[in-house]
């Protein structure tokens, strides 16, 4: 009896794996799309610097080192702000739950592959009457214990697409997290930055207010010693006030970047302003960086690669919707012992079982089948454009990027060759006006130029960082240094490269 039994089961275990391994899977079989991108950055075609010396095709296609930007600035307190605002920033945190939600996600789909088993127990107590067929008038006891099990073969692959997805969907997951990771680096190093830079434009309109407070005390003695009219004081009094009314702006801002910096590190306001309080001079990174090919920000920016596993993970899901035209083919079983006496339930006379296929078809269901296979292919067409949408704006962040920090490295070097002159020229006022030949409305007049130009080159090294900032951003840059498991970037696909 147990012989045939063994022999029953070995036949319906072959015949349940020839089902699988004759089966197909169901729908489009995902490859990641060819994609379209220029050969070479329009915007550096100009060097990224301001420097005379010609910048070679070699040094423009070289792949700069992103690993630990914030370093090129050599400024230890970002490095610092860096490091906390990884640990303890609530968006990467979040995004840190979604990668653990879509991971058991994933374990749960492949769960649907396996078969399953349920134990069961059960007493019951029965009476029959007299006038039911077969059956002896009196009380019955019945005490039954078993295992049910089940297996749905996986004929047309439908659990296997889903676990397809649920492992798409992870990937996408975990380059969420990275996208999260190069957001808050620059935003971070921009914040900083910026306060640095406005910390330095206090320096300079405190400087100023001292400089104009002196002048005025020194016309205000001349005017009482009759050598000095009205005019020049009133218009020396009011520069000074309108000098005055730009430290609550720029405290404003100060405070401003402040609260920033404490919602990206989830830190006190208080601590971080005592923290930040003391000065330090504007963070200066490198005159030049290679912006690479873009070719290599397919394989580098966390967004795109986000899109990319987004549309694979939409791709899968066509076939699990697809699967739901065909039939599905169980393997049912169970096992187990009853008797109507407690003490017999462990007698070999005691056992049953049953062993068997099935089948079950959805023939009709109002089109909702269909339906949501073409949602699924609608979605799988929006996941396509918002990866190309990706890859279109990565490039334009960076050439955007690139002529901002050019610009600005332009502009920051016409500021201080201006500040310089002005210097002269407010030196040079003040002893012709010393020595009576112009009056003191030259001397005001090259005090106000002098403060703009220096107001505006500290806005304007302010800008070159944090425009190099955003070109480490726009470049994917940073986010290698804080993975959870080191793990290489998945490759793509070959590059169809425009002409510049």
């Amino acid at each position: 009896m147990r012989a045939k039994t063994g022999v029953l089961l070995l036949h319906v275990l072959v015949a349940a794996v020839a089902l699988v391994t004759a089966g197909c899977t169901v729908g489009p079989n995902y490859q990641i799309p060819a994609v379209h991108v220029p050969t070479a950055y329009q915007a550096a075609a100009k060097p990224v610097t301001t420097a005379p010396a010609v910048v070679s095709a070699a040094t423009q296609s070289a792949t700069p080192d992103l690993t630990c930007w914030w370093q090129t600035f050599h400024d230890p307190a970002l490095n610092r702000l860096i490091r906390e605002a990884v640990d303890a920033n609530l968006d990467v945190r979040l995004a840190a739950t979604r990668i653990r939600q879509a991971r058991a996600e994933l374990e749960y789909a492949q769960g649907a592959l396996l078969p399953t088993a349920d134990a069961s127990g059960s007493y019951s107590r029965s009476r029959y009457s007299a006038s039911e067929i077969q059956a002896i008038p009196g009380t019955y006891d019945l005490y039954q214990a078993g295992f049910d099990a089940g297996w749905e073969i996986d004929v047309f692959g439908g659990a296997r697409r889903a676990v397809e997805a649920a492992r798409d969907t992870l990937q996408a997951q975990t380059e969420a997290r990275r996208d999260t990771l190069v957001t808050l680096l620059g935003e971070v190093a921009q914040n900083y930055i910026m306060l640095r830079g406005y910390q330095h434009e206090r320096q300079i309109i405190e400087g100023n207010i001292r400089t104009q407070i002196d002048t005025l005390s020194l016309q205000k003695r001349r005017q009482r010693a009759g050598v000095a009219a009205d005019l020049p004081i009133a218009q020396a009094e009011a520069q000074l006030e309108s000098t005055r009314a730009e430290l609550p702006v720029v405290e404003t801002a100060i405070q401003n970047a402040i609260h920033r910096l404490s919602v990206l590190l989830d830190r006190d306001v208080s601590d971080l302003q005592t923290e930040l309080s003391i000065e330090a001079p504007i963070p200066a990174g490198p005159a030049e960086l290679p912006p690479g090919l873009p070719s290599e920000l397919l394989r580098r920016r966390p967004d795109i690669r986000h899109a990319e596993r987004n549309l694979a993970a939409a791709t899968a899901n066509i076939g699990v919707a697809t699967a739901d035209l065909y039939p599905k083919f169980s393997l049912l079983g169970d096992v187990g012992l009853g008797s109507s006496r407690f003490r017999s339930l462990g007698n070999a006379q005691s056992l049953f079982w049953s062993i068997g296929p099935s089948a079950s078809w959805n023939l009709f269901n109002g089109g909702q089948v269909r339906a949501n296979i073409r949602a699924k292919n609608a979605m799988e067409e929006q996941a396509m454009i918002q990866y190309r949408q990706t890859i279109i704006q990565a490039v334009s962040d960076v050439e955007d990027a690139i002529v901002a920090y050019r610009q600005n490295q332009i502009r920051r070097d016409s500021l201080r060759a201006a500040t310089t002159a002005n210097r002269r020229s407010l030196e040079l006022a003040r002893r012709l006006n010393d020595a009576g030949v112009v009056d003191f409305l030259n001397v005001l007049d090259a005090q106000q130029s002098l403060y703009l130009t220096e107001d505006q080159l500290a806005q304007s090294e302010q800008s070159v960082s944090t425009s190099l900032v955003a070109l480490y951003k726009a470049l994917g840059g940073g986010w290698e240094m804080f993975e959870e498991s080191a793990t290489a970037p998945r490759e793509h696909p070959a590059v169809t490269q425009d002409n510049p």
